[in-house]
């Protein structure tokens, strides 16, 4: 009998530790079932487990009642990290296991808390991180787009060269003489976008260049493994080798090198509850418009506001800016029009909130339907988009599954899925939710009851905003004349749940 996973929650020498630990073997006695060994000092309350036992050594003051919940609790987290109950799986995940016992006794003492709560306390889940890799995976697919167009542009500029006899403009990066530069670019050309073999350029012009194009179309392996390379290194390769033509691309990667002088962000958060059965329990929805000023020659302006929204939105201007100017004309303008807007930060102007229980308010309807069949429960769940005007993207809905009954058997479903079968759940993926794909459905089928497949929870992201609030035109304080602007708009979530 030795210890697998040990966990003290008072302080204790190893000693003893080891001691209380070598005597449990030796006080039991296998010919009659019970729970519990007491000595002189400590009791000892157990769990078989198979192969293994679960013990949780206490004070003889304790109360036993409290021990064995406890104990049962200590029982039921094993079965949520490890796949099988033998002493390999257990060691594997000896610190999930531990992150999840502190969860259950802090400092002695039993927290209340149940098995969903310790689930949710150690997955440290964060939407952030969500919405995050979301727009970087958006601007990787943008950048490969442009890398695509730049290189056509590039090839096609070389076949010209080529024609007319003369040397390829300027391609160089990673060699020092044209020939090298020109290859080079040859190579990103012809492995990126499929096309017909280069003419032989004339001798004199391009003595080497033919031989090395056709070197590196005859090398496969090469020619893949650069592509993979490509594909993971775009940005940096294109900015060596095509000089200044490559902002377009640089600026896909890093949006704030896209924002003028004078650049918004528009950005709304949404937390909704909906019940099961139907019913908007509440809908809060929080906009603000974030102003940033670069340039110090465009600190006197006005922001003109277009306000369609139908909805009811309460409007709250920023306390500097002219409230009446933005009641009467929906200008956004500093009381004092002598002064300016702070340079190089962001400042809220106008903000707005949306609560409200309207059904035809929410943005995207849930109905799950699970009903309960001879082998557990047969789940039915679809979506349907209310707003039309509105572009989800990267739309996560999660489904709570049962713990320890496998995977789900899937049916019919219109976009894909992920198993997480170590926070069993069953993720489903819809890259985008428009007017011309609003709804959908998912049909699975796995042992439970109808209770364990909730609560439902949404993700999504989105560049068009629920509240139809723009900023139209910007203007300057004198003359009235136009100022070029930039505007980022997003719409994400903040909670989502069908309860």
């Amino acid at each position: 009998g030795k210890a697998i996973v040990s966990r003290q929650f008072v302080e204790m020498t190893r000693t003893r530790i080891e001691g209380l630990l070598a005597a449990f073997p030796k006080l039991m006695n296998t010919g009659k079932q019970h729970t519990f060994v007491e000595t002189e000092s400590v009791r000892y309350v157990y769990q078989p487990m198979e192969k293994l036992y679960m013990v949780l050594i206490t004070t003889k003051n304790s109360n036993i009642l409290e021990d064995l919940e406890t104990l049962r609790l200590f029982s039921r987290v094993i079965p949520e990290y490890c796949r099988a109950l033998e002493e390999n799986e257990i060691s594997e995940h000896c610190f999930d296991l531990i992150f999840a016992f502190d969860e259950i006794v802090a400092l002695g003492y039993r927290e209340n808390v149940n098995l969903a709560q310790i689930r949710t306390f150690t997955e440290m889940d964060s939407h952030e991180e969500k919405v995050f890799r979301a727009v970087r995976e958006t601007q990787e697919r943008e950048a490969k787009a442009e890398m695509r167009r730049k290189a056509k542009e590039l090839q096609q500029a070389r076949r010209d060269a080529e024609r007319q006899g003369k040397k390829a403009p300027g391609f160089g990066g990673f060699g020092s003489s044209t020939v090298s530069g020109s290859s080079t670019a040859a190579m990103i050309t012809e492995t990126i976008i499929e096309t017909d073999k280069p003419k032989v350029a004339p001798a004199p012009a391009r003595p080497s260049g033919p031989s090395k194009a056709l070197k590196l179309g005859a090398k496969g392996k090469e020619v893949d493994n650069f592509v993979d390379k490509l594909k993971s290194e775009g940005e940096t390769i294109m900015s060596s080798n095509m000089g200044k033509r490559t902002s377009d691309a640089t600026k896909v990667h890093a949006p704030p090198i896209n924002m003028e002088s004078v650049h918004m962000k528009i950005e709304e958060k949404i937390t909704l509850t909906c019940g099961r059965d139907g019913g908007l329990q509440n809908m809060e929805l929080h906009g603000m418009i974030m102003l940033r000023i670069s340039d110090d020659k465009f600190g006197r302006i006005r922001l003109h506001v277009e306000n369609e929204d139908k909805k009811g939105v309460q409007l709250q201007t920023h306390p500097n800016v002219d409230k009446k100017l933005f009641t009467a004309e929906s200008l956004i303008g500093l009381k004092n029009p002598e002064k300016s807007f702070p340079v190089n930060s962001d400042v809220g102007v106008l903000k707005w909130r949306l609560q409200t229980t309207e059904e035809s308010f929410i943005p995207l309807t849930i109905n799950c339907w699970p009903s309960e069949s001879g082998n557990g429960c047969d789940v039915n769940i679809e979506y349907e988009l209310q707003e039309d005007n509105l572009e989800l993207n990267d739309v996560i809905i999660t489904i709570p599954l049962p713990s320890g009954v496998g995977a789900p058997v899937i049916g019919e479903i219109d976009g894909e899925y992920r198993h997480d079968s170590r926070r069993n759940t069953l993720e489903w993926c819809l890259p985008v939710i428009d007017a011309k794909n609003k709804s959908g459905s998912l049909e699975f089928s796995i042992a439970g009851q109808p209770n364990d497949f909730f609560p439902v929870q949404v993700s999504f992201v989105s560049k068009k905003n629920y509240c139809n609030i723009q900023v139209t035109k910007v203007t300057q304080v004198d003359g009235n004349s136009p100022v070029r602007f930039s505007t980022e708009t997003t719409f994400l979530v903040d909670k989502y749940e069908i309860l």
